[in-house]
């Protein structure tokens, strides 16, 4: 009973000696002229602390790599059992190596006359993705005679397939304005693509058309009462449609 009250006495007594250090210390740390060495004292131990922080992991590192090269040991003690293995134990008889045709002797080689080696081909891009752009079908000789006499008066099939061709001309001039990048537009070309934007409308969504300005930009038909009875026989023969609005006529490719 006397030794146990003795080591809770030591014990008690070893606790109060420590808290007196720690005042002890707390109060020197309130002292102006030990702050800034406290300060320096802490700055060391946070970079010994980042040291062993980094010494931590690169023992890691290298157990690891250890670890990896005594694999890698192994793995080369077993290949070396398996060459000599070979070694010992080489055929007397071994196939011979036929030569192919595709082989050149370079005996037969002239050796004044330099090597000429291959170039090697360069793989091409694939082309871009064009888009297709409807055309205007030409008439056919029968839907030409199927036309009424006092409708194409004395049009011939050539004249009118020949209006078909410009018309098409203009369709594919003003489409590839369209389908190109805006950014590689020339100022002309912005002009044009901003008009065929305005010249848009819900009937139109979808459909390739032109107006009497694509004719004019993209041809060089003349825009007079002979055209317009073309045109008139070509909505006749199902080649477009009009849609009117907003001043415009437009003709739409059917």
């Amino acid at each position: 009973m006397a030794s146990d009250l003795e080591q809770l006495c030591s014990y008690v007594n070893e606790k109060i000696d420590n808290i007196k250090k720690i005042l002890t210390i707390r109060n020197l740390g309130q002292a102006p002229s030990l702050k800034t060495t406290l300060s320096k004292i802490e700055d060391e131990i946070i970079t010994v602390n980042e040291f062993l922080n980094n010494l931590e992991l690169e023992i890691q590192y290298q157990e690891q790599t250890n670890k990896s090269l005594k694999e890698l040991c192994v793995s080369l003690e077993e290949d070396l059992k398996d060459v000599e293995h070979l070694k010992e134990h080489i055929p007397s008889h071994l196939p011979q190596v036929t030569v192919t045709q595709s082989l050149i002797d370079k005996s037969d080689l002239d050796p004044k006359e330099p090597v000429k080696s291959k170039e090697p081909v360069l793989a091409k891009k694939p082309p871009r993705e064009q888009r297709i752009i409807k055309e205007m079908q030409f008439i056919t000789t029968d839907e030409f005679n199927g036309v009424p006499s006092y409708m194409k008066s004395r049009l011939t099939y050539c004249q009118i397939n020949d209006v078909i061709k410009e018309i098409n001309k203009a369709v594919v001039s003003k489409y590839k304005i369209i389908y190109q990048p805006k950014a590689s537009l020339s100022s002309v070309k912005r002009n044009h693509y901003q008009r065929f934007i305005n010249e848009e409308t819900k009937d139109t969504k979808g459909h390739y058309f032109i107006v009497e300005a694509d004719l004019k930009d993209f041809t060089n038909l003349k825009i007079d009462k002979r055209l317009y009875v073309i045109l008139n026989i070509l909505r006749h023969c199902q080649r477009l449609s009009e849609v009117r609005g907003g001043g415009l006529t437009r003709y739409v490719l059917i």
